[in-house]
This record gives structure tokens, sequence and C-alpha cells, in this order.
């Protein structure tokens, strides 16, 4: 591609007419943004102040709030941008930078996920070798490698996007996902074979090998004691909710951007909004009401947070009123003087 790739902007042609209720959808989505800000930050806050919720399962739940935090801040600025601009465009220097993080944060949740279904599995099939095999080191070692490999893999395909050349400077999207392959002038084989190594790497392997742990896990718990399958359903649905919901929503991304076909601009940007909005929004609600122990702190800390506001408010009511009775007793002895 020329030198000048990065002073070439791009078109993002998947707004409908937002000009006459620009401020509504700004308002309706900073709200979104902020509520996604402040639960997830919240419930990792909780998971990292509460020493008896340093346990692999919450850590990785703790991790993969804060990816949520991560996957929501590389659409949400530039689109509240976009809603308040008369035009919508990126360079494609920033366009590429976006596809980066938002697949490499993206696909990332696919390993995280894996990752939580191990560690469930583990706890369930061998509880007594639990300690010794989630280890802190290995939890670290998830961890890594849940956020290296996918910033790795899209590094390659980013790179030789970069290189491609550009016929095309409108973008059928409201962000840069994989659409951005409809602007090159010829469809990179490369990148289609190491796209497509790419997801089987990073979310139907990882996906399958999710689906088959927690298909075991149900399967033994199924033959154990009511308690011992309440236990089971309680800490794994939450995830398996989470699971599929995203894989569902990820599919949609990669079919309707890779697929140039004449579908409706207004089902498009409905459908696309519902990739980076319900997700990481219903996440640390499933979390919070779902896993008990979360749970249970958060209510110790929204219910302390009162007493505190409470206590704060009485002593100032307090200090107020001796403010005024001092006032008072010193006007009634200048007085009587």
């Amino acid at each position: 591609m020329d030198n000048e790739w990065n002073n070439t902007y791009i078109t993002l042609g998947g707004y409908v007419d937002i000009s006459k209720c620009r401020y509504l959808y700004f308002s309706i989505m900073f709200t979104v943004y902020v509520l996604i800000i402040g639960s997830n930050s919240t419930i990792v806050y909780v998971i990292w102040i509460q020493k008896n919720l340093h346990e692999p399962m919450y850590i990785f739940i703790a991790a993969l709030l804060f990816n949520c935090v991560l996957y929501s801040t590389t659409v949400y600025p530039k689109l509240l941008i976009d809603f308040l601009s008369e035009k919508q465009i990126i360079s494609y220097s920033a366009c590429l930078f976006q596809f980066f993080v938002f697949y490499s944060v993206g696909w990332t949740e696919f390993l995280l996920l894996a990752a939580m279904a191990f560690d469930r599995y583990v706890s369930v099939c061998k509880p007594l070798r639990y300690r010794s095999i989630m280890k802190r080191n290995t939890v670290k070692m998830f961890l890594i490698l849940a956020w290296f490999l996918p910033a790795c893999h899209i590094a390659v395909q980013a790179i030789q996007s970069a290189k491609a050349k550009l016929c095309n400077l409108k973008l059928k999207g409201i962000f840069c996902n994989n659409a951005i392959y409809t602007l090159h002038c010829v469809r990179s084989e490369p990148i289609t074979i190491f796209g497509v190594f790419a997801l089987s790497d990073l979310v139907i392997l990882p996906m399958l090998f999710t689906v088959f742990t927690y298909t075991k896990i149900f399967i033994i718990s199924y033959q154990s004691s009511n308690d011992f399958r309440k236990k089971t359903a309680e800490t794994c649905t939450p995830h398996l909710l989470i699971l599929i919901s995203y894989f569902c929503l990820m599919s949609y991304d990669i079919i309707i951007a890779r697929v140039e076909s004449d579908f409706p601009k207004t089902a498009r940007f409905v459908m696309t909004l519902q990739i980076f909005l319900y997700h990481p929004l219903f996440n640390p609600f499933i979390y919070g009401l779902k896993m008990k122990q979360i749970c249970n702190h958060l209510k110790k800390l929204f219910s302390s947070s009162k007493v505190c506001a409470c206590k704060a408010l009485i002593i100032d009511v307090r200090s107020r009123h001796c403010v005024l009775s001092t006032a008072k007793s010193g006007v009634t002895t200048s007085k009587t003087n």
C-alpha cells in the first residue's frame, strides 16, 4: 500500500439518518457506557478487595469483566463522537487499530471462558487435586495466554491489511470490524487463510472445549446429590449463558461483515449495536445476581455505603445544630450584658 495510507480517511456508511435524534442517541449510548463501566468495575473492585474471593473462579470472572470494559472502550468513545458529528469518518490507521483491539479483546473472552470451564471441571471432577492443579502460576499463565494469543493472531491480519491497496473508502458499518476487508481492491488469500486459522484456533476450539467440559460436568453432577447439582448449576449456568450469547453475537459479526449482501441498512445498524450493547451490560448483572458470594459482598458494600452516608448526614446535622446553639447562646449573653 502507499506510504500515505495513514492519511486515508474511511467513511462509516453504516449509520442511518441520525441528524434529527443525534442527542437522543448520544444520551442513550452514553448512559449505557457509564452503566457498563460502573457495573463491571464495581464487581472487579469487590473481587479485588475481598480476600475470600481470591480464588481462581473469581479471578477469571474479574478478568472477564475487566475485558468487557476494554471491549466497550474500543467502540463507545468513537461511537459517541460520531453521533455528534456531521460526518462519520475515521483514518485508515485508526480503523486498523480499532479492528486490532476489538478482535484481540473480543476473542480473549472465548479463551477466558475456556479457562473458567477448565477450572470448574477440576473443581467438580477432581476436587482433591484442585489446589495442586489450579495454582497461582497456572492462573497467571491462563490469563497471559488469553490476552497474548489473540493479540498475536490479530496483529498478523492488521499488518497484512495495512499493506493492502484500497479501492473503496466507504465501510458498511459503524465501526471497524471484519468489513474492512471489503475496502481492499483484491481479497487477499493469505489474510483469508490466516483468518480461518485464527477463527478455528481462538473461537471454535475454545467453544467446543467449553461445551464439552460443561457437558461432562453436568453428567457427573446429575449422578450426584441434589445439593451438589444445585451448587454446580449455580456456578456453571452463568458461564454457559455468557458463552452462548457471546458466541451468537460474534457469529453474526463475522457472517454479516464478511458476506457482501443487500442487508437492509436499518436492520444492519440495529443488529450491529447488539454486538457491543447487551453483552458487556448484562455480564455483571448475571454474575452479580447468580453468584451468591459476589451478590452477598455487593449487598454488604452498598449497605455499608448507605450507613456511612447516613452517619455523615447525622454528624453534619448535629454539627450545624451545635453551631446554631452556640450562636444563639452568644446572642443571648450579649443582650443580657
